[in-house]
């Protein structure tokens, strides 16, 4: 079930819900709604949330990750979950309050960027040192095809827990 930025604002005006952001730590240093708990996705405590009985809106940048561990959740017998349609992203768009921090490069983009030297490495190693280089820029366009195909990416996963994405040592962030 998805719930739109102005339906959750009137409910954390009247305390009925909590936020779960399942970004990395640096992309919630970056931009957050106040009062948010971070949990990123590859790190989702499935027992503990469905064990506290908390009604919770899960967010992240656009809804696509939260809307992954909506399914998690919900896979584990965990239905108090509900996903921030347009996440973070939607949510400033309608003017509702955000805390930013220190900005950094999107998950996404880190990814595009990995992917494109990636191919553009393969593409000169193969033409300066070996054919069989190639096969580096076959092999990630098969992998972004994957991706877009199954809406599961191996790179975003590596890339996530990469230094510079934890910034945060918490998995509990308020404010």
């Amino acid at each position: 079930m998805k719930i739109s930025p102005q339906q959750l604002q009137a409910k954390l005006e009247h305390g009925e819900v909590k936020i779960l952001d399942v970004r990395t730590p640096a992309e919630f240093e970056e931009i957050h709604i106040a009062g948010s708990e971070l949990m990123p996705l590859d790190r989702l405590d499935v027992e503990r949330l469905k064990t506290d009985g908390i009604e919770r809106v899960i967010v992240c940048r656009s809804g696509v990750r939260a809307s992954k561990a909506q399914q998690q959740l919900q896979s584990a017998d965990c239905e108090l979950f509900e996903v921030l349609e347009g996440g973070v992203d939607a949510w400033a768009k309608a003017g509702l309050p955000v805390v930013r921090g220190k900005s950094t490069i999107s998950l996404e983009r880190q990814v595009r960027i990995t992917a494109g030297f990636l191919v553009l490495i393969g593409v000169a190693l193969g033409t300066w040192i070996h054919p069989r280089f190639y096969g580096l820029s076959a092999f990630v366009g098969a992998g972004l095809m994957f991706a877009g195909i199954t809406d599961w990416c191996g790179m975003a996963l590596l890339i996530a827990r990469a230094p510079w994405n934890q910034r945060k040592t918490s998995c509990k962030i308020g404010n």
